[in-house]
C-alpha cells in the first residue's frame, strides 16, 4: 500500500472512525463566513473568536509550512437515549461529550500517536490540534470529504451520523487529498425544529447568544430571564439538535469507553446544588465538566432547579440566595421565587 492507504489503514487502528486529507487552502469560504457570524453578534462573550480571525479564517496562515491537513474523526456515540433525562426535571442533564474522561486529552494523546507513526513512515514536520487552536475544523472536515456541516452547523456524515470528536493533523507532507463532502441534509429540519430556545435564525447559522450549550459554559455571569425557562434541566451544554438528526441511525459505537463515564447516570440537582469549590472540583476531576468553574455550575444547576417544578428542591436553593458570587446568588432568588408557585 502506498503512504496514504497506510495512513487511513493507522488511523482507524488507533480508534479513529474516519481518516481524509486536504489542503490547508481548501476553505476560501471561511474568513467572509466568520466575519458575518462576528458582525451579527453571534459569538457573544467569546471574545477570542474576533481576537484570532486571521488564523481561524485560514488555516494556511497558521502555519505556512504545511501543505496536507489530515482531519480525523472519532466517535462518542451514546448508548442510551441522550434526551430521556429531560424527562426527569429533578435530575441534572450532562452533554453526552461531556459524561466520561476529557475528550481532549483522549483525542491528543491519539493524534500525537499517529503523528509519531508517519513521522517514522518518512520523515517530515507535523502539527497536532483539537479544539484548543484557531482551527476551522468543521470547514476543513467537510473539504476533507470527512463529512459536511449541517443545517445544526455541526459536522454530519452518512457514515457515522454526528456524534464524533474532530482532530486534525497537519503535515509538510504532500499528500494525495481527498474529494470534499457536500450537503445532504436535504429538506430535513429535525435539528432546528427541536432546539429549546430557537437558536437557529437559519438553516447553517447558530446564534451562539440563544444556543444552550453556549449559555451553560462559556457564558458568564446571568442568563437573560427570556432564556432561563428554556434551559430546563440542562447544566453543561445540550444535545438536542445532535439526537435529533436522522443520519445518526448509521452511528458508530465509540471505540474508547472512556467518555461513558462516571457522569452518565444523571445526579440529583439537590446533591449538585451543594457542592462548595472544592468538592466541585474533586467530583470533576477528569472531566471537561471542570472548566466551568463551580460558581458558573451551581448557577445553572440552580436554573434547573427553578425549571423542574419540584417543591422540594426550594430548600438547595433558598440556602444560596447569599452565595458570595452574583449569579449563583442571582439564580437562587431566581428559583426560590419559580418553586414557590407550585
Amino acid at each position: 500500500m502506498d503512504l496514504k492507504a497506510r495512513l487511513v489503514e493507522q488511523a482507524l487502528a488507533e480508534g479513529f472512525v474516519a481518516c481524509r486529507i486536504c489542503r490547508p487552502w481548501d476553505v476560501p469560504e471561511v474568513p467572509a463566513r466568520l466575519e458575518a457570524f462576528v458582525q451579527a453578534g453571534f459569538h457573544g462573550q467569546m471574545a477570542w473568536m474576533e481576537d484570532r480571525m486571521a488564523w481561524r479564517g485560514n488555516p494556511a496562515a497558521l502555519w505556512p509550512e504545511a501543505k496536507s491537513v489530515i482531519m480525523l474523526a472519532e466517535s462518542y456515540a451514546p448508548e442510551h437515549d441522550p434526551l430521556a433525562v429531560l424527562e426527569h426535571p429533578e435530575k441534572a442533564a450532562i452533554s453526552v461529550y461531556a459524561q466520561g474522561r476529557d475528550y481532549h486529552d483522549i483525542v491528543k494523546k491519539r493524534l500525537k500517536r499517529l503523528a509519531r507513526w508517519l513521522i517514522e513512515q518518512e520523515p517530515c514536520e507535523v502539527k497536532v490540534f483539537v479544539d484548543t487552536a484557531p482551527v476551522p475544523e468543521k470547514a476543513l472536515a467537510q473539504a476533507s470529504g470527512l463529512g459536511w456541516q449541517g443545517k445544526h452547523t455541526n459536522v454530519v456524515s452518512r457514515d457515522w451520523g454526528n456524534w464524533a470528536f474532530l482532530g486534525s493533523v497537519f503535515t509538510t507532507l504532500d499528500l494525495e487529498a481527498d474529494r470534499a463532502e457536500v450537503d445532504h441534509c436535504g429538506s430535513c429540519t429535525a435539528c432546528q425544529d427541536i432546539c429549546p430556545t430557537d437558536a437557529f435564525p437559519a438553516p447553517y447559522q447558530l446564534d451562539g447568544r440563544r444556543c444552550i450549550s453556549y449559555l451553560t459554559i462559556e457564558h458568564k455571569g446571568p442568563v437573560a430571564l427570556e432564556l432561563r425557562g428554556k434551559l430546563g434541566n440542562r447544566i453543561y451544554g445540550c444535545d438536542d439538535c445532535l439526537a435529533a438528526c436522522p443520519w445518526n441511525k448509521f452511528a458508530v459505537q465509540a471505540s474508547d469507553m472512556r467518555y461513558h463515564g462516571a457522569l452518565r447516570d444523571a445526579a440529583d440537582l439537590a446533591e449538585l446544588a451543594g457542592l462548595d469549590d472544592a468538592a466541585f472540583r474533586a467530583r470533576f476531576s477528569g472531566s471537561p465538566v471542570k472548566r466551568i468553574g463551580r460558581d458558573r455550575f451551581v448557577r445553572n444547576v440552580l436554573y434547573a432547579i427553578g425549571n423542574s417544578g419540584v417543591a422540594a428542591l426550594r430548600g438547595p436553593a433558598q440556602g444560596l440566595v447569599d452565595d458570595p458570587d452574583p449569579a449563583v446568588a442571582d439564580a437562587a432568588r431566581w428559583a426560590v421565587e419559580r418553586l414557590a408557585q407550585v
